[in-house]
């Protein structure tokens, strides 16, 4: 993929099932100012490794008004632990504080250019892309972290301010393609786990 959305670019509608058993669009977002879609999975160690650096995130601009929606796309047939089951599981684990939603046919990624897991992209009220990228700097290792790129993003989004660096670099796991075998992806990318 070489594909993500530009700065300014309108949020892509979507319509997927949630972990909670509902249905979800765009519009069921429409009464939060601020919208964070990320793309994330069950089992990239960038994921699980920066999960809580993001329920902090969640947890520190819920007052806000900045609503997240986590989007996973990834392909169970190159990883099954990716699938909706193994989704349920997690979420019933650890209570994650954003809507959980399941992209099988990839629609969701391939409109929003996802890149890697996790890959965020923070919306404003009129839903305009604002911030995309990284949250961390070390999402596989937290106690690496020297800066937060999101959260630095949304202080100054939910000030009114404009963002100072509103386009990073994610790093994490490459999204896994349906069609495409795990053992293609460059290491560096993600460990094969």
């Amino acid at each position: 993929m070489a594909f993500t959305l530009d700065l300014g670019a309108a949020a892509p509608d979507f319509s997927l099932p949630a972990t909670d058993g509902n249905t979800y669009s765009l519009a069921d977002f429409s009464d939060s100012p601020i919208l964070v879609v990320f793309f994330t999975c069950n089992h990239c160690p960038f994921v699980i490794g920066s999960d809580e650096v993001t329920r902090k995130t969640v947890d520190r601009f819920a007052d806000k008004g900045v609503t997240f929606v986590g989007i996973n796309s990834n392909s169970e047939q190159t990883h099954a632990d990716d699938d909706f089951d193994h989704m349920v599981e997690r979420m019933k684990t650890y209570n994650f504080p954003w809507v959980y939603l399941r992209d099988v046919e990839q629609t969701a990624a391939l409109a929003y250019g996802a890149l890697r897991t996790p890959h965020f992209y923070v919306f404003d009220q009129e839903r305009k892309l604002v911030y995309t990228g990284r949250a961390v700097d070390s999402p596989r290792d937290a106690s690496k972290i020297t800066v937060n790129d999101l959260e630095n993003a949304l202080e100054e989004i939910t000030s009114g301010r404009p963002v100072t660096n509103p386009v990073t670099n994610p790093i994490g796991c490459n999204v896994k393609w349906l069609g495409q075998d795990a053992h293609w992806m460059p290491a560096e990318a993600c460990d094969l786990v």
